[in-house]
């Protein structure tokens, strides 16, 4: 009888363990809804709600259904930044057509008091993430000197090419406030599906107001990368999605629009 319990015992703890190292495993992937280039075309209907996208992860960026406003997801929690700047919970029933998100573990920990600008945060980012052809997730929360964000504002159809659309984005400048950056670097060979290097969002730290970050200036912050080296992309089964025929090369666009 002790033998069985033993016995009992064990599976159960095997098990338990397996389950746990499954979950662990299941926290290293990248999930992407649709990509990029869709993006770039014009295809802003969302099909995946909120609620499923938090499935995958509580860290990460995207947008919204129409192209609604600029995504934070920071703490499990989905935040809308619209076209005024102002940042306000996403309820979980709202649609998203472009976003990326993972669950974050801290891999690396940095704190900076040096001020950087946004191409010496890269930099400097580079130099300590030396994996360079796996996804870093970055986190940086602190003081910022400056911040300048844009957002988009909400589209009808039919839709404009995202180029064109953010000719007319509104932008935001933020001096010496609290807040927190939530972005990606990625590898080169993810263009068309994501973007190249880095792609960042603010959102300051009574979660109000925010954007996709255009320039920034660090003051005293605390700096969190998290290396994920696998990717689950969602696609559309839309018939637009399915009549999408561009193949090309949109870096250019998407340089444009990131800067």
């Amino acid at each position: 009888m002790n033998n069985s319990v033993c016995r009992i015992t064990a599976v159960i703890l095997l098990l338990f363990m397996y389950g746990c190292h499954k979950n662990h495993e299941k926290r290293d992937v990248l999930f992407q809804i649709s990509t990029t280039n869709a993006l770039l075309e014009g295809l802003y209907d969302g099909n995946v709600t909120i609620g499923e996208l938090k499935e995958h992860g509580d860290i990460g960026l995207g947008t919204f259904h129409e192209l609604d406003g600029e995504m934070v997801l920071v703490d499990g929690v989905c935040y809308r930044i619209t076209s005024d700047g102002t940042a306000q919970p996403a309820s979980n029933s709202a649609k998203t057509p472009f976003a990326e998100v993972t669950f974050f573990d801290t891999d690396k920990f940095m704190h900076q008091d040096t001020g950087m600008n946004l191409d010496q945060f890269k930099g400097y980012i580079d130099s300590v993430a030396t994996l360079k052809n796996i996804f870093c997730v970055i986190r940086a929360d602190g003081l910022f000197k400056y911040v300048k964000t844009r957002s988009v504002p909400k589209q009808k159809k039919p839709y404009l090419r995202l180029i064109n659309v953010v000719e007319k984005q509104p932008v935001f400048e933020f001096r010496h406030i609290r807040g927190t950056i939530v972005g990606f670097r990625l590898p080169e060979f993810m263009k068309n599906i994501n973007v190249p290097g880095y792609h960042l969002h603010f959102i300051t730290e009574d979660k109000k107001a925010g954007g996709h970050v255009l320039a920034m200036e660090t003051g005293d912050i605390q700096i969190r990368l998290d290396y994920t080296s696998e990717l689950n992309v969602s696609l559309s089964e839309s018939e637009e999605f399915s009549a999408l025929k561009s193949t090309g090369d949109l870096s250019n666009e998407l340089e444009k629009i990131e800067k």
